[in-house]
């Protein structure tokens, strides 16, 4: 089924849903019915990922919600000849009207033209205000009552709901351009073949390679074997929990290489989990960097073709994902709004001595101040902490409460639990160590 949001007052609405009901096998139809334009953005926001496909009422409701649809196929229909045709018939051969005594919005001149001229009528100079964009509608509204108030109209044609509201409020005689139920049918006939394209991709196998950058060098070196086991048990884990919500499988090669295979249609439906914020989950835990190439093709070894590119593409950029799509177009570097950033290092003398006398590395607390940065909040926990940085909680707590009893960072309150257990403790890192 596709889902399929609709979009639009709510006569257009009900116009168009009785329409969409001749196609109900394959199509599941959601209504939005607004009361005024400036809702469109705030029911796409909060509907997009419900949403297969969008169906507004008209350039007005689209040109509110496109920045907010992204890649998603949005369909409306448009004012043209069809459209005016019937309005034309019911000014002049039913009411007797004269062209040139009406103001138009939202037609343009071409299909005005057009339209007169298949007709057989005649206007001279149209009183005509086109739009491609969603004009406020108190702009739309000012242009016909000038036209009225100045004596040069007598009627008005409007393809705007509140507009025709407006304007018959005001005592004007106005003329509404609606759209037939052929329009809406044809519009649906375009979905369902867009909804087609859409199992296609959806149904294509996605491929993804993470390879870390320094992991080798971990494993040459002299360390603790049990230390290094652990790292790598813990590496997995992160990878594991990413790949369980995409619903794939994952074959690790060697310590620092994984490839992940799922469907398109998984990858694409997990948003809450960037492929971007596993890197940084593996930067943290590891020290190094890691890249990601992600594949989409519709046999398992040209999505592993596409992937093998796209992680050559990504090692020109640190910590970086880019995606290669079945027809070879290249995406990336994949970003999120947050980013986590974190040195070895610090320039404040009074901070690191703080922190020797704490028992915490310059590293662990440049981390914990990035993990606070990216997510956005004015204060962290030891679940956050453990989480990102993939300690135990146990130690995620030691290390605050040590921070805390040097002055580092301070207490700010207590979160209640989820589940049993006493509250946590939340933090707030402070500019220096004497706040």
């Amino acid at each position: 089924m596709i889902k399929v949001g609709i979009v639009g007052p709510k006569d257009s609405v009900d116009a168009m849903v009785a329409v969409g009901r001749e196609f109900s096998d394959h199509i599941l139809l959601t209504s939005f019915i607004y009361q005024g334009v400036e809702q469109v953005p705030t029911y796409v926001a909060e509907n997009d990922l419900e949403t297969d496909i969008w169906f507004f009422s008209g350039v007005a409701p689209y040109s509110m919600a496109k920045a907010h649809i992204g890649k998603k196929k949005a369909f409306y229909p448009q004012v043209n000849s069809s459209v005016l045709t019937k309005v034309l018939l019911e000014l002049v051969y039913r009411d007797g009207l004269s062209l040139d005594r009406v103001s138009f919005d939202t037609i343009s001149e071409a299909h005005f033209r057009e339209t007169l001229e298949e007709l057989g009528l005649h206007c001279e100079n149209p009183y005509l205000k086109p739009y491609k964009e969603f004009r406020k509608r108190a702009e739309l509204v000012a242009y016909h009552t000038r036209l009225i108030q100045e004596g040069k109209v007598d009627a008005c044609v409007t393809g705007t709901l509140f507009v025709t509201e407006e304007l018959q409020r005001q005592g004007i005689s106005v003329y509404r351009m609606g759209f037939t139920r052929f329009i809406f049918r044809e519009i649906f006939k375009q979905i369902l073949q867009e909804g087609e394209t859409l199992h296609f991709k959806r149904s294509q196998i996605a491929v993804q390679l993470i390879e870390v950058s320094d992991m080798e060098k971990l494993v040459n070196e002299p360390t603790n074997a049990y230390e290094l086991r652990r790292l790598d048990l813990k590496l997995q884990e992160l990878v594991l929990d990413y790949t369980e919500s995409i619903s794939g499988s994952f074959v690790a090669v060697g310590n620092s290489k994984f490839i992940i295979f799922s469907t398109r249609g998984s990858y694409e439906d997990n948003p809450d989990f960037h492929p971007t914020i596993l890197l940084k989950k593996i930067k943290l835990l590891t020290h190094s960097h890691a890249n990601m190439g992600i594949g989409f093709g519709v046999t398992a070894l040209s999505a592993e073709r596409n992937a093998q590119l796209a992680l050559g593409h990504a090692k020109n950029h640190k910590d970086s994902v880019i995606l290669v799509d079945h027809d070879g177009s290249i995406e990336g570097p994949l970003r999120q709004p947050n980013s986590i950033s974190y040195e070895y290092w610090t320039q404040d003398k009074e901070i690191s001595e703080s922190l020797k006398k704490a028992g915490v590395s310059i590293t662990t607390f440049n981390k914990i101040i990035s993990v606070q940065k990216a997510l956005g909040q004015k204060y962290i926990s030891a679940s956050m902490i453990a989480e990102w940085m993939g300690m135990t909680p146990r130690n995620a707590r030691r290390i605050l409460s040590d921070l805390a009893e040097h002055n580092i960072i301070e207490q700010i309150g207590e979160e209640t639990p989820t589940n049993r257990g006493r509250p946590r403790k939340i933090y707030r890192v402070l500019p220096s160590p004497s706040s």
